[in-house]
């Protein structure tokens, strides 16, 4: 578990507590939680209702669901420095997704209570949400855009680019620990299909492959390719 110190730091990096008073964000950091996951073990279930606001501090997120035939599909995927679940919080209904560490993940919970609290009392923290659920929507129309027009390099290079979104995603370094199957559930392509564009995206110079992570080497030239 990380020591207070550092979820201190976390919670520094963040953009969101920007938009606070000072003390609003005393209120917001006291009531802060981190929770440790094994790797393929659930953050959030399915039909359940919302208790929090989820950041990662450490790891990686599949927000995801499963077809009646059994096949996974990965809505998006959540790196460090990104929060998610801010839609099923702001609404009482049961979650449609689960959630669900790919790795050993750290994530950050921010109660509903607290989350409804800033809500009412902070107008640059409705701001904030209304920014941060616009940029939510283009991504999710950007991924049905990219499925129905691109061939699957391009897919492959859009996916790993909408990882590094500059609002959902603001603190994530150029590492990348995502792997081939995760790829291809973000992206609806096969695993071997995800390794030969991989090796497309590293010759043209825009990542540099490693053992379970990639490096970005051109984050721009990824979003956009070809």
């Amino acid at each position: 578990m990380p020591t207070p110190g550092e979820l201190a730091a976390f919670f520094e990096r963040c953009s969101w507590p920007r938009a606070l008073t000072q003390a609003e964000r005393s209120v917001a950091f006291e009531a802060l939680t981190m929770r440790c996951h094994d790797a393929h073990s659930h953050v959030c279930q399915r039909d359940e209702i919302a208790d929090s606001w989820i950041g990662v501090m450490e790891g990686f997120l599949s927000v995801q669901d499963t077809t009646l035939e059994g096949k996974l599909i990965m809505y998006t995927g959540v790196a460090p420095g990104g929060w998610v679940g801010e839609g099923s919080l702001l609404k009482p209904e049961e979650r449609k997704y689960e959630i669900v560490a790919t790795r050993p993940t750290v994530t950050v919970h921010l109660p509903r209570k607290t989350f409804g609290w800033l809500l009412e009392r902070s107008i640059p923290f409705n701001h904030f949400m209304l920014s941060h659920l616009n940029e939510r929507l283009g991504q999710f129309i950007a991924m049905v855009k990219f499925d129905r027009l691109l061939e699957p390099t391009a897919r492959v290079a859009r996916g790993i680019s909408g990882l590094f979104h500059p609002v959902l995603y603001p603190n994530t370094d150029a590492t990348l620990r995502i792997n081939q199957e995760e790829l291809g559930w973000l992206v609806g392509v096969s695993r071997q299909r995800v390794n030969t564009a991989l090796t497309e995206l590293e010759a043209a110079g825009l990542i540099r492959r490693g053992y379970g992570h990639l490096v970005v080497m051109d984050r721009q030239g990824l979003s956009r390719y070809p």
